[in-house]
């Protein structure tokens, strides 16, 4: 399968995303966030660093609930335009 390439905006989207999930982190490692989440410490950090700018939904969610924050702050504080 050949994955179409993303457009800056979805890039820049990405890294918010990291930007955001390193924030909410408050201090606890990635081991630590990972684990909780069910994920691969590797996952979060290519979503962190932004090397994986468009995450599984369900990433995402498990994501949100290890590190209290609701799946619609995410969308605002992500999004390139008001939402």
């Amino acid at each position: 399968m050949v994955r179409t390439p993303l457009t800056p905006e979805e890039r820049e989207r990405g890294e918010s995303l990291g930007r955001l999930l390193r924030e909410a982190r408050l201090g606890r490692s990635m081991t630590e966030v990972a684990a909780g989440a069910g994920i691969s410490v590797e996952t979060l950090r290519k979503i962190e660093t932004g090397r994986a700018p468009t995450p599984a939904f369900f990433t995402v969610a498990a994501l949100a609930r290890e590190l209290g924050l609701s799946m619609d702050d995410l969308v605002v504080r992500c999004a390139l335009v008001p939402v």
